[in-house]
């Protein structure tokens, strides 16, 4: 057996931002370094940061990462780092080199790679084979295939490389791993966060592993872009599938963890492949299996390491369902500030329980001094309402202001003639001008607070409580916010959420002694529809069977299909679900087709 330290970089790239990855690279190299790790490997497309989307589709960001790996290589190189082996995931194109693709796809497709950096090159590079194109992927759109299961020999073991999909796919690189031997599957990752996905992943490295008779290491991003969230939980299993070392969520870590793996004879190092393809025989080569994976080998160091005292691993402690969360509205929320240069955020309070909820989540993302909160009371507005608003701010200590909206509407009242829907709504629209002004006077970032189930069923106004830049609980069904503010109050410290914002009966208080239950099922029984029709595809006939009243079926169908113009124009907000609204749900707002007939 052969030991080798291997460093996970979980780490929170920036789209686009080439300069501030690269450091992060190199910074993340030198920590791996000093903790005599003998390889190091960074996340998929971690050089441009994922996704790009269709930055991918211009030649001049293509041209920019393969300049950047070139220039970070040298770097490592030059900053006494060049030893280390760095696995890193970059933007390549087909062009005729080595990872020219599927060459029917033309030459100058941009390509999903990866890359080992090595005495001040890129020694090797491959590119990803199974192409996502479902959910939140889109990946045929933009990338040719790859055709190669590269692996190089470290310190006497074989390593293999295989990018995210090309793991949860059958066939591809990882169906030839265990024919060719390696000891070792690296796995760069960018795997956005879901509920209950940790467990689906475990359970697919551990199979894969088996199949592969190796031991595997999964590194994924962390960060939120945009909708997306990575939550990290980068992993390491034995050859059996056996849990060996696993990272925390939502957090940047340096997993640093040393295996014992099968040795294999010395041999002498070979170079790198030159340009263009190998020479039939070549040494670096091996066999094809049915999907023409071809086998490309490098040698870096021949002879194991001489043995040393292993670390202990880490196995850090699992989030139950609420914590993980509520800890990824936060990373999404603190991230979409952070990245698009946003010093504060603004959102109106009106004392129910979203508006306190995306409050609280707000602070714990960004802190409370950032935060500001303004209290819009109307003629129809509670005592309690303003009263629950004024203790959240007290006991968050929240930047705050009350701007009556009475005399506003009156005043809109006098030059226009509305009744029912439509002068409900322009309170809704007075409060949603209101946040966008103060917005654009002092640069906040409006936070929008509306639910899932609210989105779904069409119950917000398009101008008003829809207005904003960002929804931190956009896709957070309604039953769901109790529990995470219920959640939240029993972590340790002062509960920051007052009791009766979560007790009392929700309402948008735009007409007298109005309740959510008068136009709306209650939240148990309509959200559970909501989970089967909106994340499930499941339709009127599948709802009813599951035990749906049909009448309700065809009402909330009705009302869920005829929202879709109000989503589209809905801010964005992190992805928890299976299912979100926006990358994940996509029909057309022109549409006749009605599962509710």
């Amino acid at each position: 057996m052969a030991q080798l330290r291997i460093a996970l970089a979980q780490t929170n790239p920036v789209v686009g931002d080439f300069t501030g990855n690269a450091d992060k690279l190199v910074e993340w190299t030198r920590r791996a370094a000093e903790r005599d790790a003998h390889l190091v490997v960074f996340p998929e497309l971690f050089l441009t940061g994922y996704p790009a989307e269709d930055l991918v589709l211009r030649s001049s960001f293509v041209e920019a990462s393969r300049s950047a790996l070139t220039a970070v290589a040298a770097r490592l190189a030059a900053e006494g780092l060049g030893g280390l082996p760095v696995v890193v995931g970059y933007l390549d194109r087909t062009d005729g080199d080595r990872t020219d693709g599927d060459r029917a796809d033309g030459g100058g497709k941009p390509l999903n790679a990866a890359a080992v950096l090595h005495g001040g090159e890129a020694v090797m590079r491959s590119a990803k084979h199974h192409l996502p194109n479902y959910g939140v992927f889109d990946e045929h759109r933009y990338f040719a295939r790859g055709n190669r299961l590269p692996i190089f020999r470290l310190h006497g073991v074989d390593v293999a490389i295989a990018i995210c999909e090309d793991l949860w796919q059958e066939g591809g690189p990882v169906s030839v791993v265990a024919e060719a031997g390696a000891g070792l599957l690296v796995v760069p990752n960018g795997s956005p966060y879901e509920t209950d996905k940790d467990d689906v992943r475990l359970e697919l490295c551990a199979r894969r592993a088996r199949e592969a008779g190796c031991a595997l290491a999964y590194v994924n991003m962390v960060g939120g872009q945009d909708e997306l969230i990575f939550d990290g939980d980068s992993l390491i299993v034995d050859a059996r599938g056996e849990l060996v070392a696993r990272a925390r969520r939502f957090e940047e870590e340096l997993l640093v963890t040393d295996l014992d793996l099968p040795a294999l004879p010395e041999l002498p190092a070979l170079p790198a492949l030159p340009e263009g393809a190998a020479e039939p025989g070549d040494p670096r080569m091996g066999p094809r299996d049915d999907s023409e994976i071809t086998v490309e080998r490098l040698v870096l160091s021949a002879a194991p390491v001489e043995p040393y005292r292993p670390e202990p691993p880490l196995i850090a402690e699992r989030l139950d369902d609420l914590a993980e969360i509520y800890q990824a509205l936060v990373l999404g929320l603190r991230d979409y500030v952070a990245k698009n240069g946003f010093r504060s955020v603004i959102l109106g309070l009106s004392g129910g329980i979203d508006s306190a909820l995306t409050a609280t989540i707000a602070a714990d993302a960004i802190g409370p001094s950032r935060i500001h909160v303004v209290l819009m009371p109307s003629r129809y507005s509670s005592d309690h309402s303003l009263a629950d608003a004024e203790e959240l701010v007290r006991r968050q200590g929240l930047n705050a202001r009350v701007i009556p909206i009475a005399d506003i509407v009156t005043a809109f009242e006098k030059e226009i003639d509305l009744s029912g829907l439509a002068a409900e709504n322009l309170q809704a629209r007075v409060r949603g001008m209101l946040l966008m002004s103060l917005s654009n006077e002092h640069g906040h970032l409006v936070l929008t607070t509306g639910n899932k189930s609210e989105l779904a069923v069409g119950y917000s106004t398009l101008y008003g409580d829809s207005a904003g830049g960002y929804a931190p609980i956009k896709d957070v069904l309604k039953s769901l916010v109790w529990k995470l503010a219920e959640w939240r109050n029993a972590q340790p410290g002062d509960p920051p959420i007052p009791e009766n914002s979560i007790t009392k009966e929700p309402s948008a208080e735009l007409r007298p002694d109005q309740r959510d239950t008068d136009s709306l099922p209650a939240y148990d029984v309509l959200d559970p529809l909501l989970r089967d029709y909106v994340e499930r595809d499941m339709g009127r006939d599948e709802l009813v069977a599951a035990g749906h009243d049909p009448e309700l079926v065809a009402r909330i169908l009705r009302l869920v299909d005829l929202a879709e113009y109000k989503r589209r124009q809905y801010p964005p907000g992190p992805k928890i679900t299976s299912k979100n609204f926006g990358r994940d749900r996509r029909l057309p707002i022109t549409n006749r087709w009605r599962e509710s007939r």
